[in-house]
């Protein structure tokens, strides 16, 4: 007589896959987010010793300068021939902060290394300017930048410079020149100016080291959270799938931090700014709780001798 298995049988080993399954998905997710962080870790290295190699072919200087060159879009098919530096044409072949990766491409020589495995590339951005948005982002405020191309001599803020010099001598190894930025609609973390002293031709800038303008960048939360100060103790996997962020070092090394270490490694703003209060307090133009899309930021004197190494203060 043929054996076969009884109902009850089957339904054992049903229930043994489906618990099997539940166990090992998340492991095999995780493994995969792993992978992909060491992958970007060692992607952002491989950008940091880039801009290295090119300070050292420019005078110990971080790249800064604002032009405009025919056909050098990351994106080759935007390289038709066709002048691209503003406009209707779109900033395809702008060379400045906003397209900061083409000042290392000739030291990697790969785009793919510019993207980040675990962010999502802005298509838009990308197919309309060639720029990379949405993965690993450039510090201006220690290399500093300039907006000088097609200005009037007058123009405010062509010159923003670093005040911490825009030199790798000056820079203290620790500090973070790169790093990625969650929910960023631009390629760079822009300085700070000032506005209080006047909105000058040259300005100095500074970084947004502001514990409470990050919190809501990492943590869950909305803005209506941020406003109300409530939420935002727990990372928020839809803004950082690893539940921290990579950092490139000036030393070219480049390291994980988890959210809460970064916020410990962030100064608040009654240290920073010497303010208290609602999300605008000690801002001049943005605030703790919007998502950065412009190229500048306004605050008032921030104190650049606290100790907070990764950002380059108190050093």
């Amino acid at each position: 007589m043929r054996k076969a298995f009884t109902l009850i049988e089957l339904l054992v080993v049903i229930a043994i896959i489906a618990i099997l399954a539940a166990i090992l998905f998340p492991v095999f997710a995780q493994a995969k987010v792993s992978a992909k962080k060491a992958a970007a870790i060692s992607n952002q290295k491989q950008i940091g010793l880039a801009l290295i190699m090119y300070t050292t072919d420019y005078d110990d200087t971080y790249p800064r300068n604002d032009g405009c060159v025919l056909n050098s879009s990351l994106n080759p098919k935007l390289n038709d021939g066709v002048l691209r530096c503003g406009g209707t044409a779109g900033f395809a072949h702008r060379m400045n902060h906003f397209s900061w990766q083409k000042w290392v491409m000739p030291y990697i020589k790969n785009v793919d290394i510019l993207e980040h495995q675990l962010r999502q590339k802005d298509s838009v951005q990308w197919n309309t300017n060639g720029q990379i948005v949405g993965g690993f982002v450039l510090n201006s405020a220690v290399t500093g930048s300039l907006d000088t191309y097609n200005r009037a001599p007058t123009f405010p803020r062509q010159f923003r410079n670093s005040w911490l010099g825009g030199t790798t001598t000056a820079t203290p190894p620790s500090t973070m020149v790169l790093l990625e930025f969650p929910a960023s609609g631009v390629p760079i973390l822009p300085g700070g100016s000032v506005d209080s002293q006047g909105v000058g031709v040259t300005v100095t800038v500074y970084p947004p080291a502001i514990r409470e303008f990050w919190r809501y960048k990492l943590m869950k939360g909305t803005v209506t959270d941020c406003v109300n100060g409530t939420s935002g103790t727990e990372p928020d996997p839809s803004k950082i799938a690893a539940g921290g962020i990579i950092a490139g070092l000036a030393d070219g090394s480049a390291r994980f931090i988890s959210a809460g270490q970064f916020l410990a490694q962030t100064p608040p703003k009654i240290e920073y700014l010497g303010v208290t209060g609602g999300p605008s307090a000690g801002w001049t133009y943005q605030d703790d709780c919007r998502y950065i899309t412009a190229g500048n930021l306004g605050f008032v004197q921030p104190d650049t001798s606290i100790n907070y190494p990764l950002w380059g203060l108190g050093q």
